[in-house]
Parts: structure tokens; sequence; C-alpha cells
């Protein structure tokens, strides 16, 4: 195996780990809040269900409603984006930082190798 095929394989292994990494941002951010322990415990647990069925819907390879092109962008921007700014609103700064280059990097890595 060439090592631009290693690489390949390794950033289809990336784009899974940042797609479970915005769900458990947002997740995080939920379990973070200052407030009554139900509603905790609604926006931990509720908020990654909503990113994971709009990601169903329409970000997945077996979507129902597919997004293509400038859609798929502004898809992913927002999909992807909510796990940055969850964690950025959680206060973990740093990790939102990584999060948002390690997104930016292997998504246009992806598009480059056309893995999209």
């Amino acid at each position: 195996m060439t090592a631009v095929k290693t690489a390949q394989a390794a950033n289809l292994g990336v784009l899974f780990a940042i797609e479970l990494g915005a769900l458990v941002a947002v997740s995080y951010w939920g379990f973070t809040r200052d407030l009554a322990t139900p509603l905790i415990w609604l926006l931990g647990l509720g908020a990654p269900v909503v990113l994971a069925v709009s990601w169903g819907l329409c970000g997945s390879p077996r979507a129902r409603f597919k997004t293509r092109g400038a859609g798929r962008v502004v898809f992913e921007a927002v999909w992807f984006g909510a796990g940055v700014v969850a964690l950025g609103f959680a206060g973990a700064y740093d990790w939102a930082l990584v999060l948002a280059l390690v997104c930016v990097v292997s998504k246009a890595l992806a598009v480059i190798w056309r893995q999209v």
C-alpha cells in the first residue's frame, strides 16, 4: 500500500472520529449547563440525538435527503460548527480550536481525494 493510500484510509478514520467528536461536544455542552437536573439530562442526551438524526437524514451515505454541492458544504459547516460552538460555549476553547482545525484539514483532504 502506498503512502497516499495509507493517508487516505487514515483520513476516512479521522472523518468518522470528527463526526463522533461533534456528537460528544454537543453532549458535553448539554451536561455542563447550570440548569435543573432534568433539563441537563434533556440537553445532554437530546442535543446529540438532534445532530445524529439530522446527519442520518441529510449527511450519511444512505441519507433520505442527500445534500450535494454547496448545500452539502453549508450542511457540514453548520453540523460540525455546532460541535465547535458547543465546546466554546462549554468553556473548552482549546478543544473547540482543535476540533475546528481537524475538521477543516480532514474535510479539505477529503475533497482533494474525492472521499465525499
